[in-house]
């Protein structure tokens, strides 16, 4: 066995002067005999006034300590002390900050003079101050005091950078003390005392299994993330330099590997493959036939261990950056883990710490956040927010979002059917297990939503030791709660259903402690201590479960210093572990690999296969008849890669009455780009709804006419309850969502009152401009209920147009109209955001007008100019080189209609960064065409009076009074009685390039100066 790691002394504690930091977290009734000489109120973040006065007499004192308690939960506990100074027995003040301290500890990060925790300026209400000291609670910082000192004095506070986030008052409560002795006996529980892992006896599983210790500390330390080679032997990342313990291993983190080679059921050998200071608490560690993975933000690693010895050598193996561009250093909500799916491709998982990415094929992504807004340009053609899932090729081509706006999906797994599966932390209130729909939002299809957790590793359970009765188990880490959840998810239209149960627990009593959802406070109860950060499954079929110990859970923090972390293995009583011996250079080993019970082994095995082509084909189709669904599939990914021949085999699978074979098929055929809008046709009416599902998820990289008749089919299909269903039919029109809508109002539409289940919600999820009078008429109708009102009000909400703004501004006012209030929300939460471009204040305004009083102002279109030459192609235009000079000056016609750069006028869409937001051809097409790509929601309306009077606009609102914004952003309501006709416009309010005396070179002028901006 190699040396244990040097810093680790088993069974021997270290004592410090000030290891108070968890003992703070108690009442303050319990601190103990020693008493603090001064303290302030508790502030709360929801205070009115959160700076107060603190001042304490010091005569005779030789030390002072500064304490702050954070009450219990951690929370956002920015605390700052203000311009602290010493009062001297002259009555002259010293500056405390001029001064160094002895001892200085805090709850996270380092206390620091002139700063805030996050390394900003200190910051109350508002108001910078010049001197203090920033910390975070819980913290401690202690000084030798000089000579002739009688008094101390300060301001306290909560710094804005903790009291605010998201423009609401956070969580953080704290308060400040004073002491002249060390507050040693503060300490009341010593977290760091007794076992620093739980007995396998105190365990709870289901019947038939046992759960023993595979490898502890000083084997390992903070394990974050695991995974299996083909040869059995574990690699681990650790976090010992996790966020505030950052350089507590000044030789950096490490990647282990641990190995059982005496059979004895216990990891024997342990071999640092790698240790590096650029490695700080890698959040994920994969293994793929020599090639291992390290997700260290800001790259995703390649280590290529070249003569498969376990051990990283620079001499002889290779080390590079296989991507880049991934925000949150020492941030939970970073670059997570890596899995090989079925496909052969390998997937990845990122929190929302945004990031910019560029794959090897060229192609960048650009996700933003709440915590960075990411730029909006979209090489693939989509925008991504939040957390998000990657599929890519193994050279790290090919690169696909997956699904997006997670918070923090810890990782992800991929079963041999397609299925993706991950866990999300919205702690406290949502946390949840998922199926990823591909390009979905947050994982919406399905979901288990269980509140309060802490969610770390994912696994399926396919084949292995485990009775056959356990194949398809679906298992969970939830941190927080001293658990794996287990699940057995069972297809449901087309989605899933997850039923919830608990596999693996030492908390069976659910007496839980030490976690964000339940204000962070620990106990130090054993039970409480046990933190699953990962599960997998090893190639000898059981399952292991790595804990990273710690009384607390959350808040970006490690509250045990013992650095301690164990791996349990969970297996049928009786278990003796075997691990296949696996040759890859052979076919047979190659096979043995694709059927192996760890996923990333299968991926060596797959890759393998692979490359040998069509000659591996015989091998390979031999699974096709294995009476396990889960390997037979893994033969299906894989033949519809192998040629002719393979393809030809899956295509016969397509014809089996087994919905789960035909999806598997399908989605095996699609991966492997055989023929796949033919394949999409063929299937737009199977009778099962997730190949429906799949269809319509595969028409959204299919942007032509073409795909529409299809996804016309498959809503005609929607039985309007199966909420999955929905999502992919939307999923399928983005971006085409208002020409999906009118295809199908062809086929399904209804009078307003009579509209089915499926067309009213098909109206939501598309919400097309053109729904917006029949949606207006439902919702006055008296004869909606309560949720039918809001979910037509919730379709307005979402419907990008001048009409659906005015109309819900029409209902907020409406005294008679049932949810009034909802709809003055919406009001209030889209005039900034997607209504912005339509002036709501103004519409309110209008509102509040006499409209039988009120002067009308005539405002007719003028005709496009007889004769005009129309401009040269949009590709000759935008080869063009544009002058941004010249572009700002011929800029002044556009701000007549459009805001931009300050100025102008709020009737166009906004040009600030709309030209950033499309590609060059776009823009010039829009400029020079106008009538050919008008934005939706922006469409015109020619309005004739009864005395003649044309009025031209965007309508507001089609009630009485009808009210239509005019060019100039002129907002008038006019009577219903005086209007004769009305009448959409077949060409855009926008004045042709001859009207506005626009050559093709001032175009390009004007697209080069907008996408300046």
């Amino acid at each position: 066995m190699a040396t244990p790691d040097p810093m680790r002394k088993p069974n021997v504690r270290s004592l410090h002067l000030f290891p108070i930091l968890a003992a703070l977290a108690l009442p303050l009734a319990s601190l103990g005999e020693t008493k603090p000489i001064a303290q302030s109120a508790d502030l709360h973040a929801k205070d009115k006034v959160r700076l107060v006065d603190l001042a304490a007499d010091l005569k005779g004192a030789k030390q002072l300590y500064l304490v702050v308690n954070d009450l219990g939960d951690q929370a956002c506990d920015w605390s700052d002390w203000i311009e602290p100074v010493l009062v001297m027995a002259d009555g002259t003040t010293k500056d405390l900050t001029t001064l160094t301290w002895k001892w200085a500890e805090a709850g996270s990060g380092k206390p620091a003079v002139g700063k805030n925790y996050s390394g900003g300026p200190l910051k109350v209400a508002g108001k910078v101050y010049a001197k203090g000291v920033g910390t975070h609670a819980n913290s401690v910082i202690g000084y030798d005091l000089p000579a002739g000192v009688v008094g101390f004095r300060a301001k306290v506070a909560i710094d804005d950078g903790g009291a605010i986030r998201n423009g609401k008052a956070s969580s953080a409560d704290v308060r400040f003390m004073v002491f002249t002795e060390a507050p040693v006996k503060l300490k009341l529980v010593d977290f760091d005392a007794g076992p620093t892992l739980l007995d396998p006896q105190m365990f709870t599983v289901p019947e038939g299994f046992e759960v023993t210790v595979w490898a502890t500390s000083p084997q390992i330390f903070n394990p974050t993330n695991i995974d299996f080679d083909e040869r059995g032997r574990m690699y681990v990342a650790e976090g010992v330099n996790y966020r505030s313990k950052a350089g507590r291993r000044k030789e950096g983190d490490r990647i282990v590997v641990l190995e059982d080679t005496t059979g004895a059921g216990k990891a024997d050998k342990v071999t640092v493959f790698v240790q590096d200071v650029n490695l700080e608490s890698p959040l994920g560690v994969a293994h793929i036939d020599g090639k291992i993975v390290v997700s260290q933000p800001p790259d995703l690693l390649l280590y290529t261990d070249v003569n498969h010895d376990g051990i990283f050598d620079p001499a002889v193996d290779k080390k590079s950056v296989l991507l880049t561009g991934f925000n949150g250093r020492q941030h939970d909500h970073s670059l997570h883990s890596l899995t090989v799916g079925p496909d052969g491709r390998w997937y990845f998982n990122q929190g929302n710490t945004c990031a910019q990415f560029t794959d090897n094929s060229g192609k960048t992504f650009r996700i933003g956040s709440p915590y960075a807004h990411g730029e909006a340009t979209k090489d693939d053609g989509n925008i991504w927010v939040g957390g998000f899932t990657v599929r890519m090729e193994p050279d790290g081509t090919k690169a696909k979002i997956m699904g997006h706006n997670y918070r923090n999906s810890f990782e992800q797994t991929i079963n041999s059917l397609g299925d993706i599966y991950q866990s999300d932390n919205d702690d406290p209130p949502a946390c949840r297990v998922t199926m990823v729909m591909e390009g979905g939002n947050a994982g919406f299809a399905s979901a288990d939503v269980y509140g309060g957790g802490s969610p770390t590793g994912v696994a399926f359970y396919e084949n292995g030791a485990l009775d056959s009765k356990w194949n398809g188990l679906l298992l969970a880490c939830e941190a927080g709660k001293n658990v794996v959840f287990g699940y057995f998810p069972k297809p449901d239209g087309a989605g899933v259903k997850l039923e919830r149960f608990d596999f693996f627990t030492s908390n069976k009593d659910k007496e839980w402690a030490g976690s964000d959802f339940l204000g962070g406070k620990p106990t130090g109860i054993l039970k409480t201590k046990f933190r699953p950060s990962d599960v997998t499954v090893g190639p000898d079929g059981a399952i292991y479960v790595a804990d990273w110990f710690d009384p607390g859970v959350g808040g970006h923090a490690t509250r045990d210093n013992s650095m301690s972390g164990t791996i349990y293995r969970i297996a049928p009583k009786g278990f003796k572990s075997v691990v296949p011996k696996i040759d890859l250079a052979t076919t047979e080993g190659q096979i043995a690999a694709l059927k192996s019970p760890a996923p990333n082994v299968r991926g060596a095995g797959f890759a393998r296969l692979k490359a040998q082509g069509a000659a591996a084909v015989p091998a390979v189709a031999e699974l096709l008849n294995d009476a396990n669904p889960y390997l037979s599939s893994r033969a299906v990914w894989l033949l519809a890669q192998l040629g002719a021949k393979g393809e030809a085999l899956v295509r016969e699978q397509l014809k089996s009455k087994d919905d789960t074979r035909r999806l598997v098929a399908y989605r095996a055929l699609r991966a492997a780009d055989r023929d796949v809008f033919a394949l999409a046709q063929a299937h737009a009416e199977d009778s099962s709804a997730a190949i429906r599902r799949e269809v319509a998820l595969t028409l959204r990289d299919f942007k032509g006419p073409e795909a529409i008749p299809l996804l016309v089919k498959i809503a005609q299909q929607f039985d309007g309850k199966d909420r999955a269903y929905l999502e992919a039919i939307g999923l399928g029109s983005t971006d085409r969502e208002a020409e999906v809508h009118a295809a199908i109002a062809k086929e399904m539409s209804a009078p307003a009152l009579k509209w089915s289940a499926a067309y009213d919600w098909l109206t939501w999820r598309l919400h097309p401009a053109s729904a917006v009078r029949a949606v207006r008429a439902r919702l006055l109708s008296g004869e909606l209920t309560e949720i039918e009102l809001k979910r037509d009000l919730t379709t307005l909400a979402f419907t990008r147009s001048a009409e659906a703004a005015g109309t819900m501004v029409e209902l907020s006012l409406n005294k008679t109209f049932a949810q009034a209030e909802l709809a003055k929300w919406w009001v209030g939460n889209r005039k900034a955001s997607l209504w912005k471009a339509f002036d709501v204040d103004a519409i309110v305004k209008a509102h509040g007008g006499d409209a039988t009083a009120a002067k009308l102002v005539a405002s007719e279109l003028p005709p496009e100019m007889p004769g005009s030459k129309a401009l040269a192609a949009v590709e000759a235009i935008a080869a063009l080189k544009g002058d941004v000079a010249r572009g700002k000056a011929a800029s002044a016609v556009c701000q007549a209609c459009h805001k931009f750069d300050g100025t102008g006028i709020d009737f166009g869409p906004d040009l600030t960064t709309y030209a950033k937001q499309q590609s060059l051809e776009t823009l010039v097409l829009n400029i020079s065409q106008p009538s050919a790509n008008i934005s939706h929601g922006f469409e015109g309306t020619r309005v004739v009076l009864d005395d003649g009077m044309v009025i031209t606009g965007m309508v507001l609102s089609s009630g009485d009074p009808l009210m239509i914004k005019s060019m100039g952003g002129l907002v008038q309501s006019i009577p219903r009685a005086r209007v004769k006709e009305e009448k959409n416009l077949d060409r855009s309010l926008m004045f042709t390039p001859a009207q506005m005396g626009l050559t093709e070179q001032s175009v390009a002028d004007l697209a080069t100066y907008l996408r300046s901006l």
